[in-house]
């Protein structure tokens, strides 16, 4: 599973790895949304439904990796190396685009490729 994230004209593409949260983000596609910055390190946006944690695993985050942050139900895409953190589990890695993450804004594209 591939899905694309179009900001400011630049696409970013993700490889999903196969958990029950990937599957539900997927499910979830299309959607135009809102893209915030949170720290120096990650954009987030929030998907319209819960993704499932279940058999899904843990993140150790680092730079093009994309995350999901289950406390507050969202999906997160580092553009800095992070780490782990309780309650933080992994999506996917960026395979192409990378340079464009720290520079997305406004409203976001996302699509299955």
């Amino acid at each position: 599973m591939k899905i694309s994230v179009v900001s400011n004209g630049n696409t970013t593409v993700f490889e999903l790895n196969n958990s029950q949260a990937s599957k539900d983000l997927y499910s979830q596609l299309p959607l135009t949304i809102a893209v915030e910055n949170f720290g120096d390190n990650e954009k987030i946006f929030y998907p319209p439904t819960k993704l499932s944690v279940n058999n899904t695993p843990k993140a150790n985050a680092k730079n093009g990796t994309l995350a999901y942050y289950a406390p507050w139900a969202d999906v997160v895409m580092f553009y800095k190396d992070f780490g782990s953190a309780s309650g933080l589990y992994e999506l996917g890695e960026c395979t192409s685009g990378l340079e464009y993450i720290s520079k997305m804004s406004g409203t976001i594209k996302i699509d299955k490729q």
